[in-house]
């Protein structure tokens, strides 16, 4: 998939609180994706990792408020993810997106290489 030329939409997600826990999309994002039929999963993978992903369940709140929920608490707990990272999200479209994960250093982490010979 050549990322760049067909990214749809991209934002930034600040991890707050308890980084396991749900996280809310923001609402530009969740305005863009409405015309999609508000989908009920996201598939998340890596930047530059395409053979790794999880399926995360998006609920909405009586507000319209996006949020990731159920599958959400793997990818980050596969991540080390903590209160104080970022995450730049890149939406594709069909429901698929990738994540870069900066950590309290700012510094981008990567979890695997660009290579599938890399193993999980």
């Amino acid at each position: 998939m050549d990322e760049e030329g067909s990214m749809l939409f991209e934002f930034v997600l600040v991890l707050k609180g308890d980084p396991r826990g749900i996280q809310r999309l923001p609402d530009t994002f969740a305005d863009f994706v409405a015309g999609d039929d508000c989908p009920g999963t996201l598939h998340l993978r890596e930047h530059s990792c395409g053979y790794y992903r999880w399926i995360v369940d998006v609920i909405y709140d009586t507000r319209g408020k996006m949020y990731l929920h159920i599958g959400w608490e793997k990818f980050a707990r596969h991540h080390s993810l903590q209160a104080g990272f970022v995450l730049v999200f890149s939406y594709f479209g069909d429901r698929n997106m990738s994540g870069k994960v900066f950590d309290e250093t700012r510094c981008r982490r990567n979890y695997h290489g660009d290579s599938a010979e890399d193993g999980d």
